[in-house]
């Protein structure tokens, strides 16, 4: 759900040194506050702490995929309403599915450009 505040928050969870590097990068310019965990464990307490406005979560995550985070966080009462955005680099419809029947908004094929991650956020702090 989309709030008010500014900045707009956005929770990255990718275990990838790289991404977790490019993603804020790539909107942190933008007025957004990116916020960088490694493991759907972690997904789920600094969701709790830090009240994202967005969610990117990478699928192939060590411990608790990324399907597995996705469905404990659309399950929360205080989570549910939190757009998450499936992140993987293999494009199997098996995933896509998985992903949709877990209460994921949405699914970004890695490598994604910037433009693709400022669009999505943009459209979300829309009124």
């Amino acid at each position: 759900m989309t709030s008010p505040r500014s900045p707009f928050r956005v929770l990255l969870v990718d275990d990838e040194p790289v991404i977790r590097a490019l993603v804020p990068a790539m909107l942190e310019g933008e007025g957004v506050e990116v916020r960088c965990v490694v493991n759907g464990a972690q997904a789920l307490a600094e969701a709790r702490r830090f009240r994202p406005d967005l969610i990117l979560l990478d699928i192939v995550l060590p411990g608790l995929d990324g399907i597995s985070a996705c469905r404990l966080l659309k399950s929360d009462p205080e989570l549910g309403e939190v757009p998450v955005h499936m992140l993987s680099s293999r494009a199997r419809n098996a995933e896509h599915v998985a992903a949709r029947k877990a209460g994921a908004n949405g699914f970004i094929e890695k490598p994604f450009k910037a433009q693709h991650l400022q669009a999505l956020v943009a459209s979300l702090r829309a009124p």
